[in-house]
């Protein structure tokens, strides 16, 4: 059934794909799974990747969980002993459209498909339609963004002013003479436009919609810009590996509660440091599959932390929303000279079934830290286990710790394994 049909207020969707039965996706998804591991085994670096994986066994979200996980963090060195993409590309340079390069340097391709990067959904739900011209205010320098852009409004129809960023009075300029309906870029940029026309007393009145991505958009900033002129402004979730992971929609001109899903992502929010998933609504570090015919990503972890929302957006589209980008989920901190990782806290809880959750709380001063490991657990007053727990934080970190033991809840839903709490004065 298509689940907007009973909803009169739905925003207009793209296509048949967004508004899918969530359980028929669902299916949909994990029946193109085997096929894309089966593809994804061919390139040589998936094929090192994927050890003793059969392909045709992974059909579930549970199978799924149990493949290793790739790490953004981890691009630099696999591209470094493969370049240029690490082995992981299944359509060969000479075939590609550009190639990009971001600081690390990690290299990121782009393939010849329409609307490669999947940003018309985006768009769409912004109420971009044929015809309407956009101003493109991120950078054409090296990275993707600009052409993410471009592709999702060349398959909708709008054609593009290619600004790219700086020059701001050009940027007024343009906008006052050629009246674009819509801008892409930053939203600080957006905001610094807006002052230079106020500045110059131009009438860019014709901007009334924003998508906006690659920073944070708190909510002051977002008023800001509806109370100067764009009522309409959405951000994207995405990342030059990926292209568009989740973007926010609008129901009868106000922007509905976390960010969709794209079609072509299969979600899964996990432990930080580990590739083991959390119980739906906690916090945890983002991993995407993404069925990309060129560049495949299978359990790709992005360094984000995010949380799945319960239910369906009010906009009538039907896929997983999330809360959007809650913080970074690379923790690791140096306690007295020695870096300790997520992943360590994650096997210290992994040797004691009793801990249902941890954080490592490093407190004290600097060159005098203090490691405590709170452990949610089912009887805080179990004193035999604490003991255990201290003896594991030493032989996994090479690290004195402390334990804490606390009645199951108690820690925040935040994401965080690792707290820094010294003080630096």
């Amino acid at each position: 059934m298509n689940q907007a049909a009973a909803n009169p207020g739905a925003q207009a969707a793209m296509d048949d794909l967004e508004t899918r039965d969530p359980a028929q996706r669902e299916r949909e998804l994990l029946a193109r799974l085997p096929q894309l591991l089966a593809r994804a085994s061919s390139a040589p670096g998936w094929q090192q990747h994927l050890q003793d994986v059969t392909p045709g066994d992974i059909t579930s979200r549970a199978a799924l969980a149990q493949l290793p996980v790739m790490r953004k963090s981890a691009l630099k060195d696999l591209q470094a002993a493969l370049p240029p993409f690490g082995g992981l590309n299944l359509t060969p340079l000479a075939r590609l459209s550009r190639v990009f390069m971001s600081p690390g340097p990690i290299f990121d391709p782009e393939g010849r498909g329409e609307d490669w990067w999947r940003y018309a959904r985006p768009f769409f739900a912004l109420g971009l339609r044929e015809g309407d011209l956009l101003q493109n205010c991120f950078s054409y320098h090296f990275t993707p963004a600009a052409f993410m852009v471009e592709s999702g409004a060349r398959r909708l129809g709008c054609p593009v002013i290619p600004a790219g960023s700086g020059q701001t009075e050009m940027q007024v300029q343009a906008i006052a003479a050629l009246r674009p309906r819509a801008y892409a870029g930053t939203p600080s940029f957006l905001k610094i436009i807006l002052e230079k026309a106020l500045e110059l007393g131009a009438d860019i009145s014709s901007l009334q919609k924003a998508l906006v991505g690659a920073e944070a958009l708190p909510p002051s900033l977002r008023k800001w810009l509806q109370e100067h002129g764009v009522p309409d402004v959405l951000q994207t979730y995405g990342s030059a590996d990926v292209g568009n992971i989740a973007y926010e929609t609008m129901s009868a001109g106000q922007v509905n509660p976390g960010m969709v899903l794209d079609e072509e992502i299969l979600l899964e929010i996990v432990r930080p440091g580990t590739g083991d998933p959390v119980a739906e609504g906690e916090v945890g570090e983002v991993l995407v599959t993404a069925f990309n015919p060129d560049y495949p990503l299978l359990r790709f972890a992005t360094g984000d932390l995010s949380a799945v929302l319960p239910g369906l957006s009010r906009c009538g589209r039907t896929n997983t929303r999330i809360k959007g980008w809650m913080g970074r989920a690379d923790q690791a901190t140096k306690v007295r000279a020695m870096f300790v990782h997520p992943s360590q806290v994650a096997e210290v809880v992994r040797r004691h079934p009793e801990v249902q959750r941890a954080r490592l709380v490093i407190s004290g001063e600097m060159a005098n830290d203090v490691m405590t490991l709170v452990c949610e657990v089912a009887d805080p007053q179990n004193a035999g286990l604490a003991p255990g727990i201290v003896a594991s934080i030493r032989d996994v970190t090479k690290l004195r710790g402390e334990v804490q033991l606390v009645q199951a809840g108690s820690l925040p839903n935040d994401g965080k394994v690792i707290e820094d709490a010294r003080r630096y004065e």
